[in-house]
């Protein structure tokens, strides 16, 4: 009986599937890819943040004139030179209110029409707008877009300039005809003076 002959296997068959090699190769490809693009997508969120938050200290700048022009007078009772306020605490938030209209029974309102000065939306979980307590009625802060205060210095010697120093944001500067300046200290939530200036956000 005759036997088939075995068949010699080529060298040159085509080899199947991948390298332990190659796919380390492609997935440091992909790290990469994916690095970059998150990368890319938090500039964008960033970049994002950045607008939202001058678009807001010019709102407010734009409420203190607005006040003035109203009343003849600051939101700020018994101011004597320039007066840097915050959002989320004591004479800042009795600040906000006046401009928001919501001063409640006070014996002498400054703002004694209700007039609402200050049109800005409501934010979530400390973030990004005005936040009240539970019940809705009493307002606990005024956030930027990374949970941080807004900072606003007010003309209180009413000369039409304010004086921005060195504790408030770096540099040091005299903004002519201002009734008020605003700012944030960005997503570090350092002035510039201790963190990094290209991050904060200012109106002039």
């Amino acid at each position: 009986m005759k036997t088939q002959p075995h068949s010699i296997p080529s060298s040159n068959h085509q080899r199947k599937g991948f390298t332990l090699v190659e796919l380390l190769v492609v997935i440091s490809i992909i790290m990469v890819l994916a690095g970059a693009g998150f990368a890319a997508g938090n500039s964008a969120i960033q970049k994002a943040r950045k607008t939202v938050a001058l678009g807001t200290c010019t709102q407010i700048e734009s409420a203190v004139n607005q006040f003035y022009a109203e009343y003849g007078s600051m939101p700020v009772a018994n101011l004597t030179n320039d007066t840097k306020f915050n959002t989320k605490t004591g004479s800042g938030l009795t600040m906000l209110n006046v401009l928001l209209g919501k001063e409640g029974n006070t014996a002498t309102p400054l703002n004694a029409r209700s007039v609402r000065f200050l049109s800005v939306k409501e934010g979530k979980a400390n973030k990004n707008g005005l936040i009240y307590n539970t019940g809705g009625n009493v307002l606990s802060g005024f956030f930027d877009p990374w949970g941080g205060a807004y900072f606003v210095k007010i003309d209180g010697d009413y000369d039409e300039q304010i004086d921005i120093t060195e504790s408030d944001t770096p540099p040091s500067i005299k903004l002519n005809g201002r009734r008020a300046a605003a700012w944030s200290k960005g997503a570090d939530a350092i002035s510039g003076q201790g963190g990094s200036a290209r991050d904060d956000v200012k109106t002039w």
